[in-house]
């Protein structure tokens, strides 16, 4: 069971390991983005940060709700409607629950994955996000029907959204900003797919 305290110290964790890594982030957006990913992602969360003290003893719904909506206001581009809906998504699975369990996290992942895909409408294979949370969903969906406990099957959704990063570099970008550079942008990996894939890093990290 995860209660809405961990969730709170998870998500400092996230916009951690992505402040530490929005250079690298915004390295990845500028040969086939508008280099600002990591910046965006970074103030996005920065804001998360001023906000979640006013969140603790907040139903867990409520906070990732919360989340999605300050990433919607403060980040950039295409990523704030996309993260910010997938938080906002979350949250509405996890209305009114101070306490969730690997079914309720998987739920969670679902709406999120759901999210992503109406705002962007992205489908696998077009070197977005997507790549790296459908896999990333299907592990961890396994890990859970398989009985593995949380720092287990956490670790191979991990592993599995590394390899949609990896899968990423080799195809062309059909979707965003890096549609426009059509075959250039083989050989680089999506930066969504791997802010994405540092988020999961902190959840996993929590276990």
């Amino acid at each position: 069971m995860t209660d809405n305290t961990k969730v709170i110290e998870i998500i400092k964790a996230m916009a951690g390991i992505i402040h530490e890594n929005a250079q690298f982030l915004t390295d990845l957006d500028a040969p086939i983005g508008d280099n600002d990913h990591g910046i965006n992602m970074d103030r996005g969360f920065r804001k998360v940060l001023e906000d979640l003290p006013g969140l603790e003893g907040k139903d867990i719904g409520a906070i990732l709700k919360k989340v999605g909506m300050d990433l919607v206001s403060t980040v950039g581009g295409s990523s704030g409607p996309l993260y910010g809906t997938a938080f906002m998504k979350a949250g509405a699975v996890a209305a009114g629950k101070n306490e969730i369990d690997a079914n309720d996290f998987i739920a969670i992942m679902d709406a999120a994955l759901g999210g992503v895909q109406l705002r962007g409408k992205a489908e696998k294979g077009e070197k977005t996000m997507v790549d790296a949370m459908i896999p990333a969903i299907e592990a961890m969906k396994k890990g859970v029907e398989e009985g593995k406990a949380p720092g287990e099957f956490l670790k191979d959704g991990v592993a599995a959204a590394k390899e949609g990063v990896e899968y990423t570099k080799t195809i062309i970008a059909t979707k965003g900003r890096a549609s426009y550079v059509g075959e250039r942008s083989i050989g680089h990996q999506d930066p969504g797919a791997t802010s994405f894939t540092f988020v999961l890093e902190a959840i996993a990290a929590a276990y």
